[in-house]
């Protein structure tokens, strides 16, 4: 339904890795996925997760929209209704605070539009995957739900970048989450592992088995997975932890990487940079 949160609900699911594309008549969808699946003008991208919005303002295509799905299916493309609703009143209320017309309403009042939209609707709705509605929902609480839907719940929702850093080549300012590991003891003053970085599995080993490390380790999963748990519910979907030593070569590398392992396996998405280890590379 028009102001049941399209835009915010297109945004975020482009923020999960979808190609999204507005306001696209229905017919042109077979081309659209052809050309993303086969290669057609753009060399192969291999696109797999389109998500086409289609609305009221299409209405001279959208009775080709059933006959459009058919064929997809017949294809073997897999595809999802995703249908947005609110109470009639929550719409009047909507429309009226940004004084913007409804598409349908032709110069009448604005509760005809609505009520003509729904019927136009009600089709599709009774065979959408999901439905939503979202008059009770604030856009953080939207985008929750989408990510719900879409990707399931909780934390596994969260994408998590891990990147390790040299506190003398100063403090990262992106990052949502600042430990340091300057307590463990340092491979740099051991002669057979200066010359090697966290992750070679000598310098890891020395680090992992380090007094401390593993204690420290199992706190800040927990503290972490807490946190996760809160930003999903929160609509905070990216999650960046910066670990950091005093060169960034050593011990704040092989942290990240064993704290990314940990929590691969509950099924997060995550992933690992080194941001000395990068500027040491650019710099050979």
């Amino acid at each position: 339904m028009s102001g049941a949160g399209r835009s915010h609900a297109a945004d975020s699911v482009e923020d999960m890795g979808w190609y999204v594309v507005d306001n696209l008549p229905p017919k042109l969808l077979v081309p659209l996925v052809d050309m993303m699946t086969q290669g057609g003008g753009r060399s192969g991208s291999g696109v797999h997760k389109l998500a086409a919005v289609i609305d009221v303002r299409s209405r001279e295509y959208f009775d080709d929209l059933s006959a459009v799905l058919s064929h997809l299916d017949d294809l073997g493309v897999k595809t999802r209704i995703l249908f947005l609703d609110a109470s009639n009143d929550v719409l009047i209320k909507r429309y009226e605070s940004v004084r913007r017309p409804h598409p349908l309403q032709h110069g009448n009042r604005l509760i005809d539009g609505i009520k003509e939209e729904r019927a136009l609707l009600m089709n599709l709705k009774e065979r959408a995957d999901v439905v939503i509605d979202t008059s009770a929902l604030s856009i953080h609480q939207l985008s929750t739900k989408l990510y719900e839907a879409l990707l399931g719940s909780g934390p596994k929702t969260v994408s998590v970048h891990i990147f390790s850093f040299g506190f003398k080549y100063g403090v990262p300012l992106d990052a949502d989450f600042v430990a340091d590991v300057r307590f463990l003891p340092n491979p740099f003053w051991v002669p057979s592992l200066r010359e090697l970085t966290g992750q070679d599995k000598p310098v890891s080993d020395y680090v992992l088995g380090s007094d401390g490390a593993e204690a420290f380790l199992e706190a800040y999963e927990h503290a972490i997975l807490v946190a996760l748990k809160g930003y999903a519910q929160e609509d905070k979907h990216f999650v960046t932890i910066a670990i950091g030593c005093t060169g960034g070569q050593h011990r704040s590398v092989a942290m990240s990487e064993e704290l990314a392992r940990r929590l691969r396996s509950h099924g997060l998405v995550v992933s690992v940079s080194a941001r000395e280890l990068q500027r040491r590379h650019g710099e050979r």
